[in-house]
């Protein structure tokens, strides 16, 4: 402390700690930001190649079990008029199912919590497919246990694989979230940094003025001009790429998990009315199952604003898929009715075939005016909005590398501000010679 007091006291001294200390400032401002600005490239990056993809695959799982049980049960009313395109749809769907489970394992570390719903998920899905194979021989051969093998499957599906597929969804979402908001964040400390060697540039040479009467020193402007650029290109490019991962994050993530919900809901509210004629009318679970499933889809908060899973995913959806979840909402309209229509033919007439002909079809093709057709449309719909909707999330891409460019730029500024700096006072150190 003393040897720097005594350099204070000449000129030349103060000179050289003018140096030192703007090399310092400078080169930390450098460092400092291109930690920083490099870490949310990390995020950044994560949120397109690791956390968006498995958590979209997460609710394609999530579907896709939910859909193979819908169809299971659709399968199992037509028994051997069952059209060769559900059994596929079946088999795609725990297809789907089992490699995506497959890839996310292989994809998520040990000590990940996703890793004990996948293993779950993993166990028990052959399990749930045993069980419908059971359902399924007995029916064809006409024997009355093939529908309580088929409803112990779908209670399985329900309380187990559903709620850890659900689980599974939930803490991949909750990842996503955390890797948005860690691409999201700013810099502060940089900016703090940059805001400092501004002050200590301009400080400098005020004081050089004072001191020397000479206006401009060409080194200090040099610095201060690298450093100025340095702040205004990482302010660029943050803003640039906050507003990419934001239209990626409103535009898409969260509009496709509100629709994600909406198609489950849709899936189960379907599995209710299938499983009600598998049942043949001996258990009420399947009808307040259609029940609380269909007032979750449509419900709306008190008139004040959206509270089912269909109105919210229209409320979030961008312009360009509104008019798909629209059109999902008018046909889902539709299948309730047809639905209420189906069971008066069963309640009030007793007519459970005629019910079960209104309900489920044995086409290949849809049949007009059937809950079948109408299921099918709005399934339709929604997975057109989904396609739609996972275009948006293509806005994050390239944003890491964006951040990574200005993370180097932004070093190599503060590189040259620090020499810059140094030269210009040395400049004024030769004087003293």
């Amino acid at each position: 402390m003393a040897r720097i007091g005594r350099a204070t006291r000449t000129a030349p001294g103060r000179l050289r700690l003018a140096g030192a200390l703007l090399a310092v400032v400078t080169l930390a401002f450098g460092t400092l930001t291109a930690w920083q600005v490099n870490s949310r490239a990390q995020a950044a990056e994560r949120v397109v190649s690791y956390s968006q993809p498995l958590s979209q695959a997460a609710a394609d799982i999530h579907r896709s079990l939910a859909d193979a049980d819908t169809t299971a049960a659709t399968g199992f009313l037509l028994a051997g008029a069952e059209p060769k395109a559900v059994r596929e749809r079946y088999e795609q769907d725990l297809a789907t199912a089992s490699r995506l489970i497959a890839e996310a394992a292989a994809r998520t570390t040990a000590s990940s919590p996703a890793q004990g719903w996948l293993a779950t998920l993993n166990q028990q899905v052959p399990v749930y497919a045993g069980l419908v194979e059971s359902a399924r021989a007995d029916n064809r051969q006409g024997f009355p246990l093939g529908g309580a093998y088929l409803r112990y499957a779908s209670d399985q599906m329900r309380t187990v694989l559903l709620p850890a597929a659900a689980q599974l969804s939930a803490a991949e979402n909750q990842e996503l979230a955390d890797d948005y908001a860690a691409a999201r964040s700013v810099p502060w400390a940089a900016y703090g940094l940059g805001v400092l060697a501004l002050a200590t540039l301009v400080w400098v040479q005020v004081v050089l003025y004072r001191r020397t009467n000479r206006v401009f020193n060409i080194g200090l402007l040099g610095a201060t001009a690298a450093v100025l650029s340095a702040v205004l290109w990482l302010t660029v490019a943050g803003t640039g790429v906050n507003s990419a991962l934001r239209d990626s994050e409103r535009h898409g993530a969260a509009p496709l998990r509100a629709l994600n919900a909406a198609r489950v809901d849709v899936l189960t509210a379907r599995l209710a009315e299938n499983l009600h004629f598998v049942a043949r009318g001996s258990s009420t679970k399947y009808a307040e199952l259609w029940t609380k499933t269909t007032e979750h889809l449509a419900a709306t908060d008190g008139g004040s604003g959206p509270a089912g899973t269909l109105p919210d995913a229209l409320r979030l959806a961008p312009a360009d898929a509104q008019a798909a979840i629209t059109d999902a909402q008018q046909q889902y309209q539709h299948w309730r009715d047809r639905h209420l229509a189906a069971s008066r033919l069963e309640n009030v007439d007793a007519d459970y075939q005629g019910a079960l002909d209104a309900t489920v079809t044995v086409k290949e093709a849809d049949v007009p005016g059937t809950a079948d057709a109408s299921f099918n449309a709005t399934d339709q719909r929604l997975a057109q909005a989904a396609a739609e909707l996972k275009q948006f999330e293509q806005a994050a891409e390239g944003t890491d590398g964006d951040l990574r460019t200005a993370a180097v730029a932004v070093a190599v500024l503060a590189l040259a501000a620090a020499a810059s700096a140094v030269r210009g006072l040395g400049r004024r150190l030769a004087e003293y010679r």
